[in-house]
């Protein structure tokens, strides 16, 4: 077998459809049933079942798709090694981001990294903070950029530090969040962040928010503490626009100081030997500078 045909399996293990498979594959349905059929033949067993719902691995599929996944994760290995050799920046930089940061502060650097380096490619995912450390753990991803304050032994760079806000229309002041009828707007986020809220809510106030409404995305959160739907406590890096109507109120965690939350770039030192995350570091520390 080929390094396509491993590819093919590896597709088609994770779709679990004909269709969708054929699609990522840019090859069409009939075409890509007769390179399984030819796979299979060449194995002598039957790799995937069709039924109604879309494919099913069989037992004897579940360990040549290991075996192909293994062998692509090698290839992959074994050209970034090859291409780190080279004074031009080739191969595929793979990140992991917190989702805040790949929606409000990730682009702008990705596009100077592109504009920088056109020949490198890029892998992105986000998701929460656990998520990026678990991609991590699994040599998934090149670096991860995650809040809070992580435990983690390899290399921890530290990015940036924003403020948290209360946000709303109608609240001027904090006193006010005890009396208040309008509801608390939150967000999914990861444990952590409202955790630190939590805590910093318990030490002013005596009693939990009277009402909330929780959505699944920041920017929606956001978008209805402009509308006037209720108040957030959002993170500044969400705020850098201007907005009429709106009062940012920092959160004060003391008399010196206010609620904050720190992101963090983590990966392994291997990775950071690398020419396309060297590149990417260079890249950041021009952005820290001004220079983007």
């Amino acid at each position: 077998m080929n390094t396509s045909e491993f590819q093919i399996l590896s597709v088609l293990a994770k779709e679990k459809n004909m269709r969708k498979a054929s699609e990522r594959l840019f090859v069409s349905q009939p075409a890509l049933s007769q390179r399984l059929q030819s796979i299979e033949k060449n194995w002598n067993t039957k790799i995937f079942i069709r039924t109604q719902k879309g494919l099913l691995i069989t037992p004897a599929g579940e360990k040549i798709v290991e075996f192909a996944e293994e062998v692509l994760t090698k290839e992959a290995k074994v050209r970034e090694d090859i291409t780190s050799l080279d004074k031009e920046i080739y191969g595929t930089l793979k990140i992991a981001v917190a989702t805040i940061i790949g929606q409000y502060w990730l682009p702008k650097v990705l596009k100077r990294f592109i504009q920088k380096y056109p020949n490198a490619k890029v892998s992105l995912v986000t998701g929460w903070s656990s998520d990026i450390v678990k991609s991590l753990y699994e040599d998934e991803v090149h670096l991860g950029i995650i809040r809070g304050n992580p435990e983690w032994k390899g290399v921890k760079k530290h990015l940036l530090r924003d403020k948290l806000y209360l946000v709303d229309t109608e609240i001027k002041e904090l006193s006010e969040l005890e009396l208040t009828e309008r509801p608390f707007i939150q967000f999914k986020s990861d444990s952590t962040y409202y955790q630190e809220i939590q805590v910093w809510w318990h030490k002013k106030f005596q009693a939990p928010p009277k009402r909330t409404i929780v959505v699944d995305q920041i920017e929606t959160c956001k978008q209805m503490a402009l509308n006037g739907i209720g108040y957030a406590i959002l993170p500044s890096i969400t705020l850098q626009d201007d907005y009429d109507n709106i009062k940012k109120i920092p959160l004060e965690e003391d008399e010196v100081s206010n609620l904050h939350r720190d992101t963090w770039l983590i990966g392994y030192e291997s990775s950071f030997n690398l020419k396309q995350v060297e590149a990417f570091l260079e890249v950041l520390e021009e952005y820290h500078h001004g220079g983007i």
